[in-house]
């Protein structure tokens, strides 16, 4: 009877440690001294509301963790990479040039995607979406670097051939290095990864392209050759 109680007495201890090993984890896992669960009565709030209380500034943590460039890269991107595509879908009816029509059909398979990845990171944020343009007038945002105004765009739409190709890349180098200032400065003071990581593509793709427009001037037309010679 003594070794039957004895082992009931050990039993009894050894569930009474584990359980009050698991309310220790409990209290203590909230990391916070035992001041709740993380979402009531925390000193900190959820990542949303660090968020809103800082305006955006980007407290949160996690990987929608952003900040007002994030946003502002986001913003000004889309409408420059719409009208990159409504240059670029110009060229298939209008070039001479195989390589242009080429160099087209590249720039609208890059960059549609991204419009629609920072169209979902905008939403995700709860920030306004820019609204297209109607047909190719992007005069609302002209002021951004690179952008091409209603003029240019007109010119763009009227010319064909040769004279297509020529202004079609000159535009673009413009364009390209518009987009690239804009890549430098999310690069330089974003915080969401990705769209830093997107920052860096276009960085990236944009340059290679910047060269491969200038060396197809320097073939295409006396016009863009004599330029470039000009600003040297």
């Amino acid at each position: 009877m003594n070794s039957i109680r004895t082992r009931t007495r050990r039993t009894a201890l050894v569930a009474a440690t584990a359980a009050a090993a698991f309310v220790l984890a409990a209290c203590g896992g909230d990391g916070d001294g035992g001041s709740g669960s993380g979402h009531e009565g925390s000193p900190h709030g959820s990542a949303s509301t660090r968020a809103e209380a800082d305006g955006g500034a980007g407290n949160e943590t996690g990987e929608d963790a952003h900040n007002a460039q994030d946003v502002a890269f986001a913003q000004g991107m889309i409408p420059h990479h719409r009208q990159a595509l409504d240059m670029a879908r110009l060229a298939a009816d209008r070039s001479a040039s195989p390589e242009v029509k080429d160099l087209a059909a590249r720039i609208e398979k890059a960059q549609d995607p991204e419009i629609t990845t920072m169209t979902g990171w905008l939403t995700a944020w709860g920030e306004d979406v820019p609204e297209a343009m109607s047909g190719t007038d992007h005069s609302g945002h002209a002021g951004m670097p690179g952008m091409m105004d209603g003029a240019d765009m007109a010119k763009l739409e009227r010319a064909s051939g040769r004279a297509f190709d020529t202004m079609f890349l000159t535009m673009m180098v413009e364009h390209h290095e518009g987009a690239v200032e804009m890549a430098g400065t999310e690069k330089a003071k974003g915080r969401h990864a990705p769209a830093k990581a997107l920052a860096e593509d276009v960085v990236t793709a944009q340059n290679a392209e910047i060269t491969e427009m200038n060396k197809l001037l320097g073939k295409e037309g006396k016009e863009g050759k004599e330029g470039k010679e000009g600003r040297d």
